[in-house]
C-alpha cells in the first residue's frame, strides 16, 4: 500500500495531489487505514471514496472496489463532459453574436444616427427605436445604473441562493424548467442511480449509502427526498415508495427498484437505469444542440435585419425627396 501511494505520488502532475498522496502515504505508514487517511482530506476525496474504500476494507476486497470506484468516476466525468461539450457551441456563438451587436450599436451606428439627426424626414419608427438604443447604450447615465442594477441583482441571487430556501428553491428551478430543465432531470436521476449503485455493490450499508448520495447530489431537492427515503426504511418501508411519492422520479425508475428491491439485486437494477439514462442525455442533447443551432442563427439574423432596416429605410426616404 505504501508503495502504490509512493509511486502515485511521484506520477501524478497535480501539485495538490501530489502534496495530499504524500501526507496520505504518511499516515498510512503510522497505522491508519486508508479510508481513515483519505477522510482527513474532503476536497481531495469526497466521502464517497472514503466511504467505499472503507467498505473495501471491511470486506478484504479493497482492490474490487478501487477498480469500481474508477469505473464510477469515468463515467461520471463522461456525463459531464458530454453535457458542457454540448453547450459550449451555443453558448460561444451567443457571446460572439452579443459582442457583435455591441460593437455595432456603441461604434459604427453613432456615425448613422448623427447622419438621420441632421435630416429634415420623418424617421420610420425602427429607425427611432435603434437611435433611442444607439443613445442609450452610450449614455452614461443609463449604461451606469443598468450595471449598478445588473451586479446588484446577481449579488443578491447569490446570497439568496445560499439559503436554505433559497437553495432548495434554485435546485427546484433547475429541474423544472422548459427543455434544461428535462435534461438537469435526466442528468440527476443518472448520477443518483449510478452513486447509490456503485456504493451498494460495493458494501457500504444502505442508510450510509443514501446519505452519502444526498450530499453527493448537489441537489438540495433531491437530498430532501432521499431523507424521506432514509426514515421510510427505519419504519421497515421500502425505497420505492417514496421515491414514487416525491414526484421527481419517473414510474420507470420507481419500478425497477421495486423489482430491485425484492430480487435483492438493487445494485446491478441502479446501474441498467443508470446507463439508459446515459444514453437518454445523449440523444437529448443531440437533439437540443441541433435545434439550438437554428434558433440562434434565426434570432442574430432577426437583430442584424432590424438593424439594416432601421439604417436603410431612412436612405429610402431621402432619395425619394431627390427625385
Amino acid at each position: 500500500m505504501v508503495r502504490c501511494l509512493d509511486i502515485l505520488s511521484e506520477q501524478t502532475e497535480d501539485k495538490k495531489l501530489q502534496q495530499t498522496l504524500i501526507l496520505v502515504r504518511k499516515d498510512v505508514e503510522g497505522g491508519s487505514t486508508l479510508s481513515n487517511a483519505l477522510s482527513k482530506y474532503p476536497l481531495v476525496f469526497s466521502t464517497l471514496y472514503a466511504s467505499m474504500i472503507k467498505a473495501g476494507e471491511m470486506g478484504g476486497a479493497l482492490d474490487e472496489v478501487l477498480d469500481r470506484l474508477a469505473g464510477f468516476m469515468e463515467k461520471d466525468f463522461n456525463l459531464k463532459k458530454k453535457v458542457k461539450s454540448a453547450l459550449t457551441y451555443p453558448t460561444v456563438i451567443l457571446i460572439m453574436a452579443l459582442g457583435i451587436v455591441f460593437f455595432l450599436v456603441t461604434y459604427i451606428l453613432p456615425t448613422f444616427v448623427d447622419l438621420f439627426q441632421g435630416m429634415n424626414l420623418k424617421l420610420p419608427l425602427p429607425t427611432q427605436i435603434l437611435i433611442a438604443v444607439t443613445k442609450g447604450a452610450r449614455n452614461p447615465l443609463v449604461v451606469i445604473p443598468s450595471l449598478i442594477i445588473i451586479v446588484g441583482a446577481a449579488i443578491g441571487m447569490n446570497l439568496y441562493g445560499q439559503t436554505p430556501t433559497g437553495k432548495r428553491q434554485f435546485d427546484m428551478l433547475k429541474i423544472s424548467v422548459p427543455v434544461f430543465g428535462i435534461l438537469n432531470k435526466k442528468v440527476a436521476i443518472s448520477r443518483f442511480c449510478r452513486t447509490l449503485g456503485t456504493l451498494l455493490s460495493s458494501g457500504v450499508p444502505i442508510m450510509q449509502s443514501l446519505e452519502i448520495v444526498g450530499k453527493a447530489s448537489g441537489n438540495e431537492v433531491i437530498a430532501l427526498t432521499l431523507n424521506k427515503v432514509r426514515e421510510s426504511i427505519r419504519e421497515g418501508e421500502s425505497i420505492a415508495s417514496p421515491l414514487g411519492s416525491s414526484g421527481l422520479f419517473p414510474p420507470m425508475v420507481t419500478q425497477m427498484v421495486a423489482v430491485g428491491e425484492e430480487t435483492g439485486n438493487l445494485d446491478a437494477m441502479l446501474a441498467k437505469i443508470a446507463d439508459f439514462y446515459d444514453t437518454e442525455v445523449e440523444y437529448l442533447l443531440s437533439s437540443l444542440t441541433a435545434m439550438l443551432e437554428p434558433i440562434m442563427v434565426v434570432a442574430m439574423g432577426g437583430i442584424v435585419g432590424f438593424i439594416v432596416i432601421s439604417v436603410f429605410l431612412p436612405l429610402y426616404q431621402l432619395i425619394g425627396t431627390l427625385h
